[in-house]
């Protein structure tokens, strides 16, 4: 049986409940301490709901209460989060202003808090609810084509302009809408790739998890064929087996469900792809992540490969290039990832990006270069944990290769 998250409530409940008295304490200039005190009721019953639906997992598992009462909570601690944000800056304006006319005149007087700090603030706390809304019916299949170009001075001159498309994280068991799905997969086709690949997460846990989007995913075709290689979700190691040899048994299952989509799985090895005679190396290895099991072999996926090769590498967590691939002596020139889902919140607008993902990885999303080699970490294609993106739209990523 787990641990019951107790101390980890209380920290949280701490922490959450000092937010909403800073908050409720701006919210005084505007409204009366009877509304105030009504007003409490909601982060209260929040807070609680959720509290007990997650002492309960131990015994239920993750049930409709908590899904519910987590998304609620997640909204309303972010809205009220963006508000005290709001509201601190002018307090902190406030603390200088009073602080220079001291040392100026001698004269110590603190300012009253300014009403149109709180307008700004409720503003753009509401303005982020809005956002969670859509993100959570909407959002979470907005599927974006996201395109690269990418040069290389060793690419065979006979894969000049060679597209492949790459999706990550389908995350088969957070799915709910399959039309919308089969829309996601429609794009894939609509780009026409010579390859299609796909980079890890096919489901949350169990091999089942697919099967009601076999028929959807099956229909992915591309010249040169469709690959795949294992994420951390997909050997079951987040939930609880009866025994091993189920958990074995179903990462066969999962195994087995790659082969009837059509996607040829790759685990440790790699497969050359040959174009008016020329080739690459296409690799793949099992997942390999810093926190999150460091299962793929490398060195054993590059056997028979050469340093001068064209090799393009797939593995699922971007943590796997910084430890080993950007430095590897036989040159990897590109690596396709995916993992991070860029936490599906955050901002990507007027050439700024910011995600809370970023202060786990490095690199989380798009391309990065390094020692004449490219990472690109999709942006992942489903979800999982918070039902929803903000910000971070779901990816289907579209690279031509390019001699320069």
């Amino acid at each position: 049986m787990r641990n019951r998250p107790y101390i980890p409530l209380l920290i949280f409940a701490l922490f959450f409940f000092l937010i909403n008295g800073y908050a409720f304490s701006a919210l005084s200039l505007v409204l009366s301490t009877a509304i105030l005190s009504w007003l409490w009721i909601i982060p209260a019953t929040i807070f609680l709901v959720f509290s007990y639906s997650m002492i309960r997992l131990s015994v239920n598992g993750p049930t409709n209460l908590f899904k519910i009462s987590a998304h609620a909570l997640l909204i309303y601690f972010v809205s009220a989060l963006v508000f005290v944000l709001a509201i601190m800056l002018t307090d902190i304006y406030r603390l200088a202003i009073t602080i220079v006319k001291y040392f100026i005149d001698g004269n110590f007087s603190y300012p009253a808090r300014p009403i149109t700090g709180v307008y700004l603030g409720a503003l753009l706390s509401f303005l982020i609810i809005i956002a969670f809304i859509y993100g959570i019916f909407r959002g979470k299949y907005a599927y974006r084509i996201i395109k690269h170009t990418l040069y290389f001075d060793d690419l065979p001159a006979a894969f000049d302009g060679f597209k492949l498309v790459q999706i990550s994280d389908v995350h088969a068991g957070s799915l709910k809408n399959p039309k919308a799905v089969q829309k996601g997969i429609d794009l894939i086709n609509d780009q026409h790739a010579d390859l299609f690949v796909f980079t890890g997460d096919l489901v949350n846990n169990k091999a089942e998890e697919i099967k009601p989007y076999i028929e959807h995913f099956s229909k992915i075709r591309a010249p040169f064929g469709q690959f795949s290689v294992l994420g951390n979700h997909d050997y079951g190691d987040y939930i609880k087996w009866e025994s091993d040899l189920i958990k074995r048994q179903n990462l066969q299952h999962l195994k087995n469900y790659h082969a009837e989509i059509g996607f040829r799985l790759l685990l440790d090895e790699h497969v050359t792809l040959e174009k008016n005679g020329q080739k690459l190396a296409l690799v793949g290895i099992e997942n390999w992540g810093l926190g999150f099991g460091e299962r793929g072999d490398l060195n054993k996926a590059l056997q028979g490969t050469t340093t001068e090769e064209f090799k393009i590498l797939l593995s699922h967590d971007p943590s796997h290039w910084e430890a080993q691939v950007k430095s590897h002596p036989s040159k990897i020139q590109l690596t396709l990832a995916g993992h991070t889902h860029g936490m599906q919140f955050g901002f990507e607008a007027f050439g700024l990006k910011w995600s809370p993902v970023q202060f786990r990885y490095k690199h989380w999303a798009g391309i990065k270069e390094k020692n004449h080699r490219i990472l690109n970490v999709n942006r992942g294609f489903g979800f999982i944990g918070f039902s929803g993106r903000v910000g971070i739209w779901p990816e289907i990523t579209l690279i031509e290769l390019r001699k320069r």
